[in-house]
């Protein structure tokens, strides 16, 4: 018979993502300069929500952006995935998101798809795409009930 702390689930806490990357300096510069994040002297690079956790990678073949994933007609939608490789969806206001991929823009950063609208069912949503010095794509991503 299973104990009762064994049948509770306890909650996960904050989950933050580490990222290796080719060059510490250069990314810990474009996270903080660019992206406009509080960037410390352990890797840390956060902006709101967003915390993502810098590391200097032992070599340039451990540097490994997602591949694009295969598409699932199964999804509870008539979405079936992505078309580019995900690392990082960021969850923005809706209202928010052009003036984000602006800021980005005007800080040198690159926009890899500019920003563009898509349903799932009764919802819609409205992404970008940003790529940054090692090919991680950053999606800034925002959705609300259709307005149709």
């Amino acid at each position: 018979m299973q104990s009762e702390s064994a049948r509770r689930k306890e909650g996960f806490g904050l989950t933050i993502q580490v990222r290796l990357v080719s060059d510490l300096a250069k990314s810990q510069a474009y996270y903080r300069d660019v992206l406009g994040c509080k960037v410390d002297g352990w890797g840390h690079a956060e902006r709101g929500g967003m915390i993502v956790i810098l590391q200097q990678a032992a070599s340039s073949d451990d540097v490994r952006p997602n591949a694009a994933s295969k598409k699932r007609p199964d999804y509870p939608t008539e979405w079936e995935g992505p078309d580019y490789g995900w690392d990082t969806f960021i969850h923005v206001n809706w209202n928010e998101l052009e003036p984000l991929v602006e800021e980005v823009r005007l800080n040198g950063g690159n926009i890899a798809v500019e920003p563009f609208l898509g349903t799932h069912g009764n919802l819609e949503f409205k992404n970008a795409y940003i790529k940054d010095p090692d090919g991680y794509t950053l999606v800034l991503g925002a959705m609300r009930e259709s307005l149709r």
